[in-house]
Order: structure tokens, then sequence, then C-alpha cells
């Protein structure tokens, strides 16, 4: 995949559940986050799951809004989405990583944005060896209270080669 990347919290927290946060990192040339999603993984303390990964994830980038708000993200949806989409408005970023289906479309559809989530993440660790099954990873995070449908699941699975 490569390039530039703004992610929502909610990817975050999934990756840091089963330990590997750092799959960005290494599928990314940068990533970034906006000062709202840094306020977010921050602000849950040692009951936050995956903060104390984050804080230590010194390669991704936390950055300030240049404009204000788009209106109709800050009406639509919540902070952390409407301030990931703005910010990869402003630094022309290949990609968002949001989760939230409402989210997503408002990027794709609206913002012509190249959207991925927690799942093709994960599918594209596997094809690079960096995990070694998308089941496992996702039960993972499941288990550790992250959601993630079971058509996504699915989906996932036959685009890892796991069914």
């Amino acid at each position: 995949m490569n390039g530039c990347i703004v992610s929502n919290t909610g990817p975050l927290i999934g990756l840091a559940i089963i330990g590997h946060l750092d799959i960005l990192d290494k599928i990314f040339d940068e990533v970034s986050v906006p000062e709202t999603v840094n306020y977010e993984m921050l602000e849950g303390g040692s009951m936050n799951t995956g903060v104390a990964s984050y804080r230590n994830s010194l390669w991704i980038q936390v950055r300030q809004l240049s404009d204000p708000l788009d209106p109709l993200l800050g009406n639509v949806l919540d902070a952390g989405e409407a301030a990931v989409i703005q910010l990869a408005r402003e630094c022309e970023a290949d990609f968002v990583l949001i989760d939230e289906r409402k989210g997503r479309k408002i990027a794709r559809n609206i913002y012509n944005m190249s959207v991925i989530g927690t799942a093709r993440i994960l599918v594209e660790a596997r094809h690079r060896g960096i995990i070694g099954s998308v089941r496992e990873a996702i039960v993972g995070m499941r288990s550790g209270g992250y959601r993630i449908h079971d058509n996504i699941l699915e989906f996932a699975l036959r685009m890892a080669g796991e069914i």
C-alpha cells in the first residue's frame, strides 16, 4: 500500500488490542492522526485498551488541522471521524482508516477518498507476512471488545485466502 494514511481512533485501538499497532508503520510511509484522535486515545488513560502501545508509537504523527472543520463533517460525524477526513483533505493523504460505516460513506462518496478499514489492514499484513492469520487477529480483537461484523470477517478471510 505505502503512502500516507490518516487514522481514526477505533482502528488504532483494534490493532493495539492484538499487539499489532506497528502494522501501520510497516505498511505505510506516513501515519498521521488529528489532535482529536490523539486526545481520544490518551484520555482513556490506563483504562483505554492500547494506550501504552499508542504512547510508544513515536512514528505516529499528531497533526493540527489548518482550516476550520467543514460544517458538513461536524454536523454529521463524531469529532474524531470529522477531524480524520478534514486532515486527510488538508494533507492530501492517500488513505483514510475508518471502520464506522457513516464516516466511510462520507469520506468515499462526498470527498472521493480512498477508505480502508482495519480488516483490510489485516489482509495486507497477512499478504506481507507480518501476521500469520487474519482470522486469529480478528478473533483476538473481538475477544478484546472490538466489533467487526461477520460479513466483514468473511470478506477479509476470502481476501486473505483463508477460506
